[in-house]
């Protein structure tokens, strides 16, 4: 038996003028396509839980017209990001056609098994690797349970490493290797592994190398990005991962928050080891947006005063930064344009990343925006871009969203800024950490 695994990638804009502002300005979009150029981490996991009994290929389809003929194969297990459900399930149908079982999994069906199941023959709710095995069994019995869900028990050192070899390795400019999943925190408008997680997972680091290794195998300078939601979250275990991943001279990225500026070693150790960039959310900086953001606590509104001087301190540690806003929040009004304008021309992040509030399915904000009759097309996937407006703002018509968004991007993303960062955080670098690190060691 054949499974043909399939990612569906390529997010684009659904705004005209939002994707011919990308196609102009150097920059914008840059991390949306980051995201969706990188392979399924999940379904490469799923490769590797698949016995001799199948034979197995990896394909990624940026537009459905052009994934003509299809695979020859028994069973397609489809992953799709919520932007591109639509053409995942218009996939799942041309295979139903053709004779395939389909299967899909992945936050967006997580959080709407039964409009997936409307398309495909199995859906898979929650974490693939615990009930993967039972899926396989049913296929080949030819009786497929409909919805196979997890109980949110699995041991993520239980992962086998993900295969790797089944990727072309001239597609790629960095792969992904996933250290923790789900998160502590619970921030409303947050459609990430927690929702495939509610329990906060640890791999052990040596288990991360052995996935690097795995990796090298493939490629010989592969750039890592780590595919967790808050990768320091968990300061002791911090220092661990990343003395193993420093023993495997591999560059990488990863998302974090701002508390790293406050450990300097840590800091310090995760320049020696390759991280290159870190992904920081600081969301707005407005105390009023920010207030409630999080469902359990305020953290978020307790660090916003030093969000300038955290940006000073890890770019001085030679890490960049990548600081990431959400325009459209409750609380900010037309000011926040300016406002994040302002901050991004004072502290220079050697990369930007703005986007609008977006309610994924699933989501706490979504719900809420149901609730109080905010959401313009309800079931218009296709706008979880996270650059379309589909709600009404609270405190600015949607108009003035997408136009805010526009100019703005257009002042931050515009070639003279874009240097100028890029030259102010060498000259971070240059002039090194301020603090005396004497002393400055793991909590």
């Amino acid at each position: 038996m054949r499974i043909a695994f399939v990612a569906m990638s390529g997010v684009r804009a659904y705004n005209p003028e939002l994707t011919a502002l990308g196609l102009s300005l150097p920059g914008f979009v840059e991390r949306g396509k980051a995201i969706a150029s990188l392979p399924s981490l999940g379904l490469l996991t799923l490769a590797a839980l698949t016995d001799d009994r199948f034979d197995v290929d990896y394909y990624e389809v940026d537009d459905i017209a052009d994934f003509d003929p299809l695979p020859a194969c028994d069973v397609v297990a489809l992953s799709s990001y919520s932007a591109q459900i639509k053409d995942a399930y218009a996939l799942a149908r041309r295979f139903d056609a053709a004779g395939v079982t389909t299967v899909i999994g992945g936050l967006h069906v997580t959080a709407l098994p039964e409009e997936a199941l409307r398309y495909c023959d199995a859906v898979v709710v929650g974490e693939g690797e615990p009930v993967w095995p039972r899926v396989l069994e049913d296929a080949l019995s030819g009786r497929l349970a409909g919805v196979y869900r997890s109980d949110g028990l699995y041991d993520l050192n239980e992962a086998p490493v993900p295969r790797y070899e089944l990727l072309d390795p001239d597609r790629y400019n960095r792969l992904t290797v996933q250290t923790q999943r789900g998160c502590p925190w619970r921030c409303e408008f947050c459609a990430s592994s927690w929702m495939l997680s509610p329990r906060y997972k640890l791999k052990k680091p040596s288990n991360v190398a052995r996935e690097i290794q795995a990796m090298k195998r493939v490629w010989q300078n592969p750039f890592v990005e780590l595919a967790d939601d808050n990768t320091f979250v968990a300061k002791r275990r911090s220092y661990d991962l990343v003395e193993a991943i420093g023993h495997e001279g591999v560059q990488w990225f990863t998302e974090t928050d701002v508390s790293i500026a406050h450990e300097p070693r840590l800091l310090m150790m995760m320049h020696e080891a390759g991280c290159r960039e870190v992904l920081i959310g600081f969301e707005t900086l407005n105390p009023r947006a920010l207030e409630g953001l999080e469902t359990k606590r305020n953290w978020k509104r307790e660090q916003l005063d030093g969000y300038r001087a955290a940006v000073e301190t890890i770019q001085e540690h030679g890490i960049a930064v990548n600081a990431c806003f959400i325009l459209g929040l409750d609380g900010d009004g037309l000011e926040v344009f300016e406002q994040v304008r302002q901050f991004v021309s004072d502290t220079n992040p050697f990369d930007v990343q703005i986007t609008v509030l977006t309610a994924f399915p699933g989501t706490g904000l979504l719900a809420r925006l149901v609730d109080e009759e905010r959401v313009i097309e309800r079931g218009a996937w296709e706008k979880c871009t996270l650059f379309d407006v589909n709600f009404v703002p609270r405190d600015m018509s949607v108009e003035q969203l997408e136009a805010g968004l526009v100019s703005l991007a257009a002042d931050i993303y515009s070639q003279e800024n874009l240097d100028r960062r890029r030259s102010a955080f060498k000259q971070q670098v240059r002039r090194g950490p301020r603090e005396q690190l004497a002393g400055a060691g793991a909590p």
